[in-house]
């Protein structure tokens, strides 16, 4: 190799070693400065996350505050609001009870003499093909008896027994029958669960010439409460209830100081109530109730009055909070009553009349059991279970004491 190369071979690695000298030196004086600066930037750039998260988190607690504060602002604002609608809705029901009695005797002056239809019971049906033999002309005339295409017979609106239209005699017999034969003979057959049909159908075919007799009407009220006992279609009930209603108000308004009148209205009343909705059951309730202790005023003595009055204390006793609170809303006043109370309503049915049926021994027995007098309720559940079972109520009550007795055993 000749001398001059190895001359610029070696200045070469001695320039090239100077290089690298210089940019170790540049290194060490330059960038390890910076990054040894930039650590604590970063170390800050952290401390300041910290310090925004904490200012974010506070402001999200005051705006929560703020937001139920709101909310409740809102909830409040509602809750007048209802409050002002309950107002408004309690001012037009008053409005509404004046003006319905006004409608009803205009809607009645409008009808006059129009009838509508009602569908005939099996129970008509039955008692006109056992009356085949009875001349064409001798019902025609009748506004319930008459049958029309379909089924239905033709009916005044809501006075249809009120108004009790002449017809001629269903046979000679029933001419010759006199108001007190007649009476004694319609209390004679409803003794008889069996014959409760057959006394309401003579009452009925005397109507038209007992139609003015206040004992005879409210025989007759009694005997449609009867066909409603018996009836098991819905409709049917529905008929007889509100016929037998229109007549019990047309007796205490004729007779308002005759205690039956007043008995069997209250009756009907609450059957009609079966049918109504909730403000029309709880009206019904109050005119039960007002008509049933009128009638206890004026027959002390009966029996089936304070069996009614201990059923009325005992189903109010029971009812919850929420129905007594809408029964307030809705009328201004709550109906209030205790077990006691009907438990003295029973009682004194025993006392006038000791077994008088097995329904009272059965609520006897329950309000016993719901004042935790064990002993007395099983006297009374077996002194029911003693009686036979005849009406449909006496059935009713044989299953309820099934019940009675498991919780009594417990």
């Amino acid at each position: 190799m000749p001398h001059s190369t190895n001359k610029e071979l070696m200045l070469g690695i001695m320039v090239g070693t100077t290089g690298i000298s210089l940019l170790l030196l540049w290194y060490h004086k330059v960038c390890k400065p910076r990054t040894a600066m930039n650590l604590p930037k970063f170390l800050s750039l952290g401390n300041a996350f910290d310090l925004v998260t904490s200012q974010d988190e506070m402001q999200n607690d005051q705006g929560t505050a703020a937001i139920y504060q709101r909310r409740q602002l809102q909830i409040l604002e509602k809750l007048n609001e209802l409050l002002t609608n309950m107002e408004e809705l309690r001012e037009e029901i008053r409005i509404l009870k004046e003006t319905i009695p006004k409608l009803e005797e205009f809607v009645c002056g409008e009808l006059g003499g129009k009838t509508t239809a009602h569908r005939i019971s099996p129970q008509h049906r039955t008692r006109k093909r056992r009356l085949a033999t009875v001349q064409s002309s001798g019902t025609s005339n009748s506004s319930e008896e008459t049958e029309s295409e379909g089924g239905y017979i033709t009916a005044s609106t809501d006075t249809e027994e009120q108004s009790f239209p002449v017809r001629k005699a269903l046979n000679k017999y029933v001419e010759e029958l006199n108001l007190d034969i007649l009476l004694q003979k319609a209390d004679n057959l409803r003794m008889d669960e069996s014959k409760k049909m057959e006394s309401f159908e003579l009452l009925c075919d005397h109507k038209e010439k007992f139609r003015d007799e206040i004992e005879f009407i409210w025989r007759l009220v009694r005997a449609y409460g009867d066909m409603y006992e018996l009836s098991t279609n819905t409709e049917e009930k529905k008929h007889y209830a509100n016929i037998g209603k229109t007549l019990g108000e047309k007796a205490v308004t004729r007779a308002p100081m005759n205690g039956h009148c007043h008995l069997w209205y209250a009756v009907l009343c609450g059957y009609v109530s079966e049918f109504e909705g909730l403000q029309n059951k709880v009206n019904y309730g109050y005119c039960f109730k007002e008509h049933l202790d009128k009638a206890i005023q004026l027959l002390p003595a009966e029996p089936f009055l304070y069996y009614l009055n201990g059923r009325y204390c005992y189903a109010v006793s029971k009812l919850s909070w929420i129905e007594k609170k809408m029964a307030a809303t809705l009328f201004g006043k709550i109906p209030t009553s205790t077990i006691q109370e009907a438990l003295q309503n029973f009682l004194k049915v025993e006392e006038l009349h000791p077994g008088f049926s097995k329904s009272n021994y059965m609520y006897l027995s329950k309000c016993y059991r719901d004042l935790k007098q064990t002993e007395n309720a099983m006297k009374f559940h077996d002194l029911a279970e003693q009686l036979p079972c005849i009406t449909k109520e006496d059935k009713n009550a044989e299953e309820e004491m099934k019940k009675i007795s498991i919780a009594l055993k417990k």
